[in-house]
């Protein structure tokens, strides 16, 4: 008797604990995996910031964390839940990149309010017993778009960025991971477009107690986020936000938050990814995304971020190389394609042939490159020279890639030089996405020192343009090498998630 009595009043400390603090709650309901909710510090330092957001001590919190550390479970999943505990007459309208991921959070939101955890906690906030779609007979609206709290005034609202979201007005507006991949977030167009929505639709629904939380992992220096912080610091009359950045790895102690408990070098969540694996990542993903994705730390596209001479390799055998190696398994010339005259300052683009290959041991290596100024027949002069040359010094085993320009007139100067080099291993190229999305996994791996130059008299002003890359005049030489190295590995997705396109 008096051990049940005991265990009666733990689980009612357990259940009233819940009823005040985020982190309780999330523990107490679980995870929507079903297993026990693990939470380690961030999860803490994140939930003393929600907590103040819900009861409207923060009205613009922005959190930023790197991918797979339990964001969306707490923010996306636990939160509203917990302000519909908290107050449910409250109205949400909550945020992501996609409908369906939307669709997904409301229907993992609408199964913790239905469960018998969350009744305990919270018995006075319940949903309609069945899906209803409209408003016929009175019934409570419950669906995978909106759904509204029995004999309160609460709702939720989801929706994809760029979806129309008009007729309701919100008190908590949550945003979290506004952009899909890199491919996306590269593009002005597409930043310019997430502005306006945010700007024109999103903000339109607040009111003066309305409160907006921004979680996410950063992408670009002119993402969202960025475009916000920027107001704020120069208009004091903009949106001031309370910021919690959470680096993968702590490599910076000065500028880390004064609540990160953390040492120099220690990992956020070791028991989830520990510094060996956080290693891995880094190397396979490359410095650029690594510093913006991991670190939250998007530097500006100025050049140095993708290509750096001291990233070569210092290994016997490796970094600049005077001997070719005997165990090239895959030869492509990849070519950027330009067939305008040279001004008399020299500005006209460049042609630009780079012959790359990869090794048995899985690195690679850039050995020619041709960069001249051309006439339109010159061009093609050089490609014909250029694939006897390879041929005579590689076999007849390299293939040669080159951009296709869009529209007819793309297909037949593709034609005409598909049959000029007839008997080789020649392709034209439709290409998509931005420069340095297309140049990004080439990028990786030099920063992972995976890839060797032969040393030739072309070597410095091909480094030179590497490393000034993207801000540099000219981009001729990294086309032709991203044209060469994605054909190499054309089985592997040249964007950050393998996906395309606009919402």
């Amino acid at each position: 008797m008096i051990v049940d009595q005991r265990q009666a009043i733990a689980r009612a400390a357990r259940i009233e604990l819940a009823r005040r603090n985020l982190c309780d709650f999330a523990r107490y309901t679980g995870a929507s995996s079903g297993k026990p909710y693990q939470v380690n510090w961030h999860h803490s330092l994140m939930c003393v910031r929600l907590n103040r957001f819900v009861d409207g001590k923060i009205k613009r919190l922005m959190i930023f964390c790197p991918p797979q550390v339990g964001k969306s479970e707490i923010i996306s999943r636990k939160l509203p839940a917990f302000i519909f505990g908290k107050n449910p007459d409250s109205r949400i309208i909550a945020t992501s990149y996609a409908p369906m991921l939307a669709s997904r959070m409301n229907r993992d939101v609408q199964k913790l309010i239905d469960s018998a955890a969350y009744k305990e906690i919270f018995p006075g906030t319940a949903l309609f017993g069945r899906n209803v779609a409209t408003e016929a007979h009175g019934n409570y609206l419950r669906n995978s778009e909106i759904f509204e709290l029995v004999n309160h005034y609460g709702s939720y609202r989801c929706a994809g960025v760029g979806q129309g979201i008009t007729g309701m007005s919100a008190d908590f507006i949550l945003v979290d991971d506004p952009v899909k991949d890199r491919a996306l977030v590269n593009s002005a167009v597409w930043r310019d477009r997430l502005w306006d929505w945010y700007t024109d639709a999103l903000q339109t629904r607040k009111h003066n107690g309305t409160g907006i939380l921004i979680t996410c992992t950063r992408w670009h220096d002119d993402d969202l986020v960025a475009r916000l912080i920027k107001k704020m610091e120069t208009d004091p009359e903009a949106d001031q936000w309370e910021i919690l950045s959470l680096p993968a790895i702590m490599d910076d102690i000065e500028a880390k938050h004064p609540d990160d408990p953390r040492k120099l070098g220690e990992p956020l969540w070791p028991e989830q990814q520990d510094l060996k694996s956080l290693q891995v990542t880094k190397n396979t993903a490359g410095e650029y995304t690594w510093e913006a994705m991991y670190q939250q730390r998007p530097a500006p596209r100025g050049g140095g971020h993708y290509f750096k001479s001291s990233q070569l390799s210092t290994s016997p055998g490796e970094g600049f190389i005077s001997i070719m190696p005997a165990d090239i398994i895959k030869w492509v010339r990849g070519w950027d394609l330009a067939a305008t005259p040279e001004d008399e300052r020299g500005n006209a683009a460049f042609t630009a042939g780079v012959l790359m290959g990869k090794r048995k041991n899985g690195r690679y290596i850039v050995a020619d490159v041709k960069n001249k100024q051309l006439s339109a027949n010159d061009v093609r002069t050089l490609m014909k020279q250029t694939a006897q040359l390879d041929s005579d010094k590689y076999g007849s085993g390299v293939a040669i890639r080159f951009p296709q320009d869009p529209g007819q007139a793309g297909k037949a100067q593709a034609g005409d030089i598909v049959k000029m080099l007839a008997g080789s291993d020649v392709k034209s190229v439709v290409e998509s996405g931005d420069k340095e999305t297309r140049a990004t996994p080439f990028a990786a791996q030099w920063q992972a020192g995976n890839v060797d130059i032969l040393i030739a008299d072309w070597n410095e002003v091909y480094i030179s343009q590497l490393e000034s890359f993207p801000s540099g005049k000219f981009k001729d030489m990294v086309d032709a090498s991203a044209t060469a190295f994605n054909d190499i590995e054309a089985n592997k997705t040249i964007t950050a998630s393998g996906k395309r396109g606009m919402w």
